[in-house]
C-alpha cells in the first residue's frame, strides 16, 4: 500500500504525528536540529552529557505533542549517578527548553571506562509532570532509573504507569557541515514513539517473561502490535538523525506494509521564561548578609538562567 504523507514543509525542530492503518498504531517522529545544536551548545556540556539532555528534549517534545490543551509536560530525573538532575520542559504548542547538572570528575569517569548511558545517569527516579495550567490539578507519573537509558525508562513508564504498549527510540549525534577540513560540527537529535490505543479505550493487560520483558495481552489485536513494534524497532540511529532523509521517507521505508499516513508536522522552537526584571524582582527579595553572599569578586551580583546559561549582572545592592 502506498504511505499517505503529508508533503515535508519543515526539514528540521519538529514532531511528526502517524499513524498506521493496518496495525492501528499511533505514532510521533521528532527531528531536532538546530533548536538541540542551540541548547546543547550554549552550555557547553560534556559530550556525554550533552547526549542524554539531547535524547531528553527528544523524548519531551514527543510526549508534550500529544498535550489536548495549551499546558506543560515536565521531564525531570534525580539520581545517585555522574548526571544526578536534568530537566526538560514542554511548553503547548511547540515551546522546548532544558538543562543539566553533573558531577564533572565522576562524569570523566564514567566516560573513561565506555559511553555507558545508563552508568552516567545513575539509579534514583524520572518524573513525567502534565501541568493543564489555571486551577486545574497536575498529574505526575514517577518511574525508576535502575542504571537505565531514557528509551528504557519511557518504555517502562509506559508499562507500569500508563499499562499502553509502547516503543520508543532515541538517538543524538554531532554531524559535520561543510568541506572536508572546514564547517562546523552540530548537534542533532531524533526519537520515534509507537503506540497501541484500543478503539474502546481502557488500559491493557501486561506479563513479563522471566527477563523482564513486557508481554501485551491485547487479544485479537496482539499480533498487528507485535508486527508494528518490531518495525518500529527495525530503525537504525542513523536514519532517526539523516537531515537527507525526510520523515516521510522514513515513515514509509519502515511501516510501507502497514499503510501509514502523516498529519500536519508541529513545529518547534526554543524557550526561556528568564528576564533581567523578573532576576531583579528575585534579588530584591534578599536582604542584608544573604545579598553580601551574593556579590562576586568585582563587587557585583552575577545571576545566571539555568535554562539559557544567560548572565545578569546588577549593581551591588545597598542594604
Amino acid at each position: 500500500m502506498t504511505a499517505q504523507t503529508t508533503p515535508g514543509v519543515l526539514t528540521d525542530d519538529y514532531v511528526l504525528p502517524f499513524s498506521t492503518d493496518k496495525s492501528r498504531a499511533l505514532g510521533r517522529l521528532v527531528r531536532l536540529g538546530p533548536l538541540a545544536d542551540g541548547i546543547l551548545k550554549r552550555h557547553d556540556y560534556p559530550d556525554a552529557v550533552s547526549e542524554v539532555l539531547g535524547q531528553a528534549l527528544g523524548l519531551t517534545a514527543m510526549l508534550g505533542s500529544t498535550l489536548k490543551f495549551d499546558g506543560n509536560l515536565i521531564l525531570q530525573t534525580q539520581t545517585n549517578g555522574a548526571l544526578g538532575f536534568m530537566v526538560s520542559n514542554f511548553e503547548a504548542p511547540g515551546k522546548l527548553r532544558g538543562y543539566a547538572s553533573f558531577d564533572e570528575e565522576r562524569r570523566a569517569e564514567v566516560d573513561a571506562e565506555q559511553r555507558d548511558y545508563g552508568a552516567l545517569i545513575g539509579h534514583g527516579h524520572l518524573a513525567l509532570t502534565i501541568d493543564p495550567g489555571g486551577y486545574m490539578d497536575r498529574y505526575q507519573g514517577i518511574v525508576s532509573l535502575d542504571g537505565n537509558d531514557l528509551s528504557d525508562a519511557a518504555n517502562m513508564y509506559f508499562r507500569q504507569s500508563e499499562q499502553l504498549p509502547t516503543f520508543v527510540r532515541l538517538a543524538i549525534a554531532r554531524h559535520h557541515t561543510g568541506a572536508a577540513g572546514d564547517g562546523d560540527w552540530h548537534w542533532r537529535a531524533g526519537g520515534i514513539m509507537v503506540q497501541y490505543v484500543s478503539p474502546v479505550g481502557g488500559r491493557q493487560e501486561v506479563d513479563e517473561d522471566e527477563g523482564g520483558n513486557a508481554n501485551w495481552l491485547l487479544g485479537e489485536r496482539d499480533e498487528d502490535w507485535k508486527r508494528v513494534s518490531i518495525l518500529a524497532a527495525s530503525v537504525e540511529d542513523h536514519e532517526l538523525l539523516d537531515p537527507t532523509l525526510s520523515s516521510e521517507r522514513l515513515l514509509y521505508r519502515l511501516f510501507h506494509e502497514e499503510g501509514v499516513r502523516a498529519t500536519e508536522p508541529l513545529p518547534l522552537e526554543p524557550f526561556c521564561r528568564c528576564s533581567r526584571e523578573k532576576v531583579e524582582t528575585f534579588i530584591s527579595t534578599f536582604q542584608g548578609d544573604d545579598i553580601a553572599d551574593m556579590h562576586d569578586n568585582d563587587g557585583k551580583i552575577s545571576i545566571t538562567c539555568e535554562f539559557c546559561n544567560e548572565v545578569y549582572k546588577f549593581e551591588p545592592v545597598k542594604t
